[in-house]
C-alpha cells in the first residue's frame, strides 16, 4: 500500500483516494459543510488556509493546505511503481 502525503507528517492510502479537488469554489465548500456537520472532515492544515480537498472512498474529506496540483504531482510521480 502506498501512501499519499497531504503535508505535516500527514498521509492517506493512494488507494483510498477518490478525488483531489482545488478548495476555492463555492460547491467545494458547501461540500466540506456538509462534511462537518456528518463529522466526516479530517483538517490537516495545521492553522494555515485550506487550498485542497482530498476526498476517499469512504466518504472521509480531508484538507490540505498544499495545492491540490502538488498532491495531483505527488500521485502521478509514483504511479508506476507497485
Amino acid at each position: 500500500m502506498q501512501a499519499l502525503h497531504l503535508g505535516f507528517n500527514n498521509v492517506v492510502l493512494k488507494q483510498r483516494v477518490v478525488g483531489i479537488i482545488a478548495a476555492g469554489a463555492k460547491p467545494v465548500k458547501r461540500l466540506i459543510e456538509e462534511a462537518k456537520r456528518s463529522n466526516k472532515i479530517v483538517d490537516v492544515t495545521c492553522g494555515r488556509k485550506t487550498r485542497s480537498v482530498v476526498i476517499t472512498d469512504s466518504g472521509f474529506i480531508f484538507l490540505s493546505s498544499l495545492q491540490a496540483q502538488t498532491i495531483i504531482e505527488r500521485v502521478e510521480e509514483n504511479a508506476g511503481e507497485g
